[in-house]
């Protein structure tokens, strides 16, 4: 099957109002993006919940996809009518159906966390068999694997374990943290996540690597305090959860945190001040890891 993809550039302020539009006028999907990406005048946007983005683009790039046999242009008409705005000079061209799950799978091959240290997607063989191997199908759950945070924790989570502790992966997304865990030697790991999809694929990542781990979702978490917490979320949840992250930290445990900007640093670690005195044990590509006992 075959696809139209209509795209124009609009204001930033039309960007919203053209979305709906297009939606309401029968697109399947509508893609905003920088109409300069990939150039020196492209504008890198960063936010998280509850925190606007600290800048916009001038100018959005949107491609509208329609179906084949559906009349884009009775459509685009109705987006015009709709929104009220003047029409766009526009571009189509025609967009080839493919595998999207393996057209995406082949982004990811195994992930070096260190000489020895791979993550494995179960679509790529091991670079090496004797190596520390994680096997890894995120499925619908966020995480693949290869972002700064989850190599700075994983490579924390090595270095601080000796085997025989208690474990809470607080965001579990994947199951990854979670599972190299109970690889490295815990003897018991909990996982948790907000997201049911993240607990299905978590659930199945820990039974593909061989390994008992329990998943829930917050509510199903129940008592109890753990050796180490380590959370891998963003700073503004890690900030609202100091004080529940805090309480689940068993007497002389640790506990680790990433997702935080360099920015963000000095706000996290006055969050956690009460309780544990935070540093920056380490940092990747502007991703930091903090940590204390």
């Amino acid at each position: 099957m075959t696809f139209v993809a209509i795209r124009f550039d609009v204001a930033a302020a039309d960007t919203d109002t053209w979305s709906d539009g297009l939606l309401e006028a029968g697109a399947l999907s509508v893609d905003v993006s920088d109409p300069f990406a990939g150039t020196d005048r492209e504008t890198p946007m960063f936010g998280e919940p509850g925190e606007p983005p600290g800048s916009t683009w001038q100018t959005s790039r949107m491609v509208a996809l329609f179906a084949a046999d559906a009349d884009w242009r009775v459509a685009l008409d109705e987006a015009k009518a709709t929104t009220g705005l003047a029409p766009p000079a526009f571009e189509t061209y025609p967009v080839a159906d493919e595998d999207w799950v393996r057209k995406t799978q082949s982004q990811f091959g195994p992930i070096e966390i260190a000489p020895d240290f791979f993550i494995v997607p179960t679509w790529s063989d091991p670079p090496r068999g004797d190596a520390f191997n994680l096997r890894l199908d995120p499925g619908l759950a966020f995480g693949t694997g290869s972002h700064p945070t989850t190599r700075l924790c994983l490579r924390w989570l090595r270095d601080r374990m000796r085997g025989g502790e208690s474990v809470l992966d607080y965001g579990c997304g994947s199951g990854i943290l979670a599972i190299a865990a109970a690889r490295l030697g815990a003897t018991s790991v909990v996982g948790v996540d907000v997201d049911p999809q993240a607990i299905r694929a978590s659930v199945a990542n820990a039974a593909m690597n061989d390994v008992a781990a329990r998943f829930v979702l917050p509510d199903g978490l129940g008592e109890g305090r753990y050796d180490i917490v380590v959370a891998n979320i963003l700073a503004n949840p890690l900030m609202l959860l100091a004080p529940a992250l805090c309480a689940r930290v068993a007497d002389g445990g640790a506990i680790a945190l990433s997702g935080v900007l360099e920015s963000q640093v000095d706000g996290v670690i006055a969050a956690y001040a009460p309780w544990f005195t935070l540093a920056a044990e380490r940092g990747d590509e502007g991703w930091v890891l903090l940590a204390s006992r």
